[in-house]
């Protein structure tokens, strides 16, 4: 199976705009790597997206039986204000001033709460995770072999790429489409702009101001590396000169992702990636995240509830879920109402676990095919075929739910046990417990149907039967009715047994 399901998947190439079959340089291993966080600041929802995205991409290309080495990075020095003109302040050394910290108490601080933010979410920690200060001997090679191939110059201890000799060979813009004249780009302050021979010429090394903290020797000076070069050089190190997989927010296609495909050219003549993979962006109701505009939502509001739009904390889980629920190339617009359909819905996959592992396999038919086996067969390879058609989640949770729907009327008698097959239900059990928690990552929780809850419910139903063997309707239906409006479902047999299911 998994072979057949390797040749059968295809990416979405932003390079190349259109699916591509995926083929590894070198199967059964996979090269990936993924832009991580600039730590200086709380982990927040754009920041969960991306690490969701590519957790998913993570498990599913394991999933399939190849041997991955996903790469992530940690800048954590470098990252300038304004990343498209080079201006500003450095985000890490801004933070640690405005807070009286060293830098590197920034970092220390605020990786680790990145970190806890994306176990909470139940990512995978990828298999290698660099930071930008600790390869600064690796960044000054890469930028001497730019400079030995004439694409780069020096200028009094900066060091620039010089875009217009590289375009003399080279296309750019491919990645993002943007067409370089209309471009904005810059130096890191206005003085910086007289020594580039063009405007559009990127930093890959910038002598340190007086008042600079974060610097390191160099032989052009005393300085700090350019933000687009730490990617090219921690990616390369770890996964070779062409690799995978490079993945990342849309928002880093250009200036970002564009520089690394020049630098990597200009440095080794060769493309960094085969294919480029990009997640779309959060909004929160239908506006684009922003601190000046009120809605900016940091991970730990989010689950505690702590934010003027929320009503409540919401479970790690239900956050997943909800991200879950869109393609990765789409944007997920954030609101309360959306959050509490996505708990609902998190819950209904969690209840319909519960119930399939509680099933006795013995009353299945055991010989031939069941009049039941054929739509469910047909859900299960559907979880397969649309997770091969560029990891679509959406369409694959849809399937998931109608396999729920199949478990729950297999509970209720409405689709008899004798009528699927039991090759047909193994299928269904190992592709449901495959997709909810091996690659879509999901895991009960408090959220869902817990031991207590469902202890509770059992004497609920139990003070109701007592009550109508009274004779005490009011009582009786009081019940079944007050559950039913907190989404739990009350069903008595012809037995007098009562069942329950929380949606």
């Amino acid at each position: 199976m998994q072979q057949a399901e390797q040749s059968k998947l295809h990416l979405y190439n932003s390079l190349t705009r259109k699916k591509e079959k995926f083929e590894p340089i070198n199967a059964p291993f996979v090269g990936m790597y993924v832009c991580g966080p600039t730590v200086y600041g709380e982990p927040h929802l754009g920041h969960a997206r991306a690490a969701i995205t590519f957790d998913i991409v993570f498990r599913y290309l394991k999933h399939l039986g190849y041997k991955v080495r996903y790469v992530r990075n940690i800048t954590d020095v470098g990252h300038l204000e304004d990343e498209e003109t080079e201006q500003g302040e450095d985000k890490i050394a801004k933070k640690a001033r405005i807070e009286q910290l060293e830098p590197m108490e920034i970092v220390q601080t605020y990786t680790i709460r990145y970190h806890r933010g994306m176990d909470a979410l139940n990512c995978l920690r990828p298999s290698i995770e660099p930071t930008a200060s600790g390869h600064i001997i690796e960044q000054i090679g890469l930028i001497e072999e730019i400079l030995e191939n004439g694409l780069a110059y020096e200028v009094n201890g900066n060091v620039y790429f010089d875009l217009e000799k590289y375009r003399e060979t080279n296309d750019y813009g491919t990645l993002s489409g943007k067409v370089l004249e209309d471009l904005q780009s810059g130096s890191r302050d206005t003085e910086g702009m007289e020594e580039k021979k063009s405007p559009h010429d990127f930093a890959l090394w910038k002598k340190a101001s007086p008042s600079h903290i974060m610097r390191w020797p160099s032989p052009w000076s005393e300085g700090f590396p350019g933000w687009h070069l730490e990617c090219t050089t921690m990616s390369t190190k770890y996964l070779g000169d062409t690799f995978d997989i490079h993945g990342g927010g849309l928002d880093l296609q250009f200036p970002h992702h564009e520089a690394e495909i020049a630098q990597s050219r200009g440095a080794r003549g060769c493309d960094p990636a085969r294919y480029w993979l990009h997640n779309n962006m959060v909004t929160i109701d239908g506006a684009k995240m922003s601190k000046s505009a009120g809605n900016f939502i940091t991970l730990s509001q989010l689950f505690k509830g702590e934010h003027d739009l929320l009503e409540k904390g919401f479970d790690p889980m239900v956050v997943r879920f909800l991200m879950l629920q869109s393609h990765y190339r789409s944007k997920i617009d954030f609101s309360n109402d959306a959050l509490l359909a996505a708990e609902k819905g998190y819950k209904r996959l969690m209840n319909a676990s519960d119930v399939l592992h509680s099933m006795d396999t013995g009353t299945f038919k055991k010989e031939g095919e069941g009049s039941g086996d054929t739509e469910i067969l047909e859900q299960c390879r559907l979880c397969h075929e649309t997770m091969n058609d560029d990891f679509n989640t959406a369409q694959t949770l849809a399937s998931l739910f109608e396999l729920a729907s199949k478990i729950n009327a297999i509970q209720h008698a409405q689709l008899d046990a004798d009528n699927v097959s039991l090759q047909a239900f193994t299928t269904l059990s190992k592709t449901f417990d495959d997709f909810v928690f091996d690659i879509f990552g999901l895991k009960e929780t408090d959220s869902g149907k817990n031991g207590k809850t469902e202890e509770l419910v059992k004497l609920l139903i139990q003070i109701r039967a007592e009550a109508r063997e009274r004779k005490d309707f009011a009582t009786s239906d009081k019940i079944r009715d007050d559950l039913q409006k907190i989404g739990i479902q009350l069903k008595d047999d012809k037995s007098g047994e009562t069942t329950f299911t929380i949606n």
